[in-house]
């Protein structure tokens, strides 16, 4: 599968904080990709880079084939990225913000396309309203259509949906999911990890400028956590041969960890031995969160 982006032992320090520690990383051609990480991971660095923004101390990044540094020109042109801060013109109306931006990349008379962003992503009744005078929600959407204006392959959103509504979430998953079944790569950071698990095919995972988890969504979240069982109990009171399974009780459950399917048959039989039976019985499969939680917790060990 041929690579869209390829990040090759990426290093970058400012003074005394290593961000990057030697990346390797490759995004393949119509991936939706998540790239997860806590504050300070090294997440936007990385996209920096990727966009000319920042020059590695060391390394070297591709864009379908483009190197960014030796030829940004044809790499900036592959690659349309929506980064964190709302940056905007404030004397500019929202469409003569994304002809201004489609300027930048030699297009003209591409007001088919404006339009085509305009509507898919809820702003056709805004084209002509000043960007000072729009919300934050608005603006966000703005600077995903400035990302798309020149039609990249390669789209890269930076938390793209941190502090707006429910309706814009909505409205723009189903536009990037269009187009990512057009066969545009689409990589994505978000500290929403259920968007990431809902949207994404495969996930990397990074802790103070190191690559510490990647693979398939699937395999990754059956590879880190083991699934729960949870039991609520008549007596209330789980027997003490369980207690090395026990991971947490809430609520009036006890959650004990299923490594597999063929303990489950194990643990009834010694409640009934025990003389405890069952009021609620439910598995519990590992989500994101939690197999991002253990990625964490197992690098800060």
């Amino acid at each position: 599968m041929s690579a869209a982006i390829r990040f090759s032992a990426i290093k970058k320090r400012f003074g005394e904080l290593e961000a990057l520690k030697g990346i390797d990383l490759e995004v393949h051609e119509g991936e939706f990709f998540a790239l997860l990480g806590p504050n300070g991971a090294g997440k936007t660095t990385l996209i920096s880079v990727l966009g000319g923004l920042t020059r590695p101390d060391s390394g070297s990044v591709t864009v379908m084939g483009s190197d960014v540094q030796a030829d940004y020109r044809a790499a900036r042109r592959k690659v349309g990225i929506v980064p964190q801060e709302l940056t905007f013109d404030p004397f500019f109306t929202v469409r003569e913000t994304l002809q201004f931006q489609s300027g930048y990349f030699g297009l003209r008379r591409n007001d088919v396309w404006i339009d085509e962003l305009l509507e898919n992503l809820g702003l056709a009744d805004k084209a002509h309203a000043n960007m000072r005078a729009l919300s934050g929600g608005m603006k966000r959407r703005v600077m995903v259509a400035q990302a798309l204006v020149h039609k990249p392959p390669v789209i890269v959103l930076d938390e793209p949906t941190a502090g707006v509504d429910v309706t814009l979430r909505q409205t723009l998953w189903a536009f990037i999911q269009r187009l990512n079944a057009g066969g545009h790569t689409i990589v994505l950071t978000t500290h929403y990890l259920e968007e990431a698990e809902m949207l994404c095919n495969r996930i990397a995972m990074l802790k103070q400028g190191e690559l510490v988890a990647l693979d398939d969504k699937a395999a990754l979240m059956q590879s880190h956590t083991a699934r729960l069982l949870s039991l609520r109990l008549f007596p209330d009171a789980l027997p003490a041969a369980l207690h090395p399974l026990l991971v947490a009780e809430r609520d009036g459950a006890y959650h004990l960890r299923l490594d597999d399917y063929n303990t489950l048959e194990g643990i009834l039989a010694l409640l009934r031995e025990s003389g405890v039976g069952v009021r609620d019985i439910e598995i519990v499969k590992p989500d994101l969160e939690s197999v991002f939680l253990d990625v964490m917790g197992r690098k800060a060990e």
